[in-house]
């Protein structure tokens, strides 16, 4: 029998896998009992609310990027061609292994545009990402890491939504491609920067 933390944990990643195959709508107490193989009200007794089991699997989808970021960003030492390739791996990745996480992220910022309390959730959670982000440019050099982070992030959404869910999901691009990308991208952002001279 698992222990509370165990079962907290199974309770989210089985949300989050609900999230992703069923949408929010699919998203239910009871469902997410008979999924993860749990006594009936187990999950409401950790979860009282919608609102609740919404922001517990949040933050436990959140926390798994973020080691799996986290593990990307402490091989970059300060290059570009090394952010561009582990960019690249983390488009590839997010798109096949971790498809499902990824997608259940988009419907949670779906939700979030529309439910005040969510938004504030997901965006502070968010802002761990761009905290990391801005620290990786500014290695890189950049003056004005939070523009570029933002410039970066945004082109990392876009391609990972045109992977799942744009008219790319049809062809979705390699990893190699997606790498060339991300250092035309990168050379873009820095060499246009005022500290670089551009």
């Amino acid at each position: 029998m698992p222990n509370p933390n165990e079962r907290v944990e199974l309770i989210a990643a089985t949300a989050v896998e609900l999230i992703a195959d069923r949408g929010l709508r699919g998203l239910t107490h009871r469902a997410v009992d008979e999924a993860a193989g749990l006594p009936p009200g187990s999950t409401s007794y950790h979860a009282r609310t919608r609102l609740r089991l919404i922001e517990t699997a949040l933050t436990w989808l959140v926390d798994q990027e973020e080691r799996d970021t986290m593990s990307l960003l402490s091989q970059i030492r300060a290059d570009r061609a090394e952010a561009a390739r582990l960019a690249a791996r983390f488009l590839r990745v997010s798109a096949t292994r971790d498809r499902k996480r990824s997608l259940a992220r988009y419907e949670l910022a779906l939700e979030a545009g529309r439910n005040p309390e969510l938004r504030e959730i997901y965006d502070r959670l968010g802002e761990r990402f761009r905290t990391m982000l801005d620290e990786l440019f500014s290695g890189l050099g950049s003056a004005t890491p939070r523009r570029h982070t933002r410039a970066f992030l945004a082109w990392i959404e876009g391609m990972l939504f045109d992977s799942l869910a744009g008219v790319g999901a049809a062809a979705p691009l390699g990893e190699e491609e997606l790498r060339t990308i991300a250092s035309v991208l990168l050379d873009g952002l820095l060499d246009a920067d005022p500290a670089h001279g551009g």
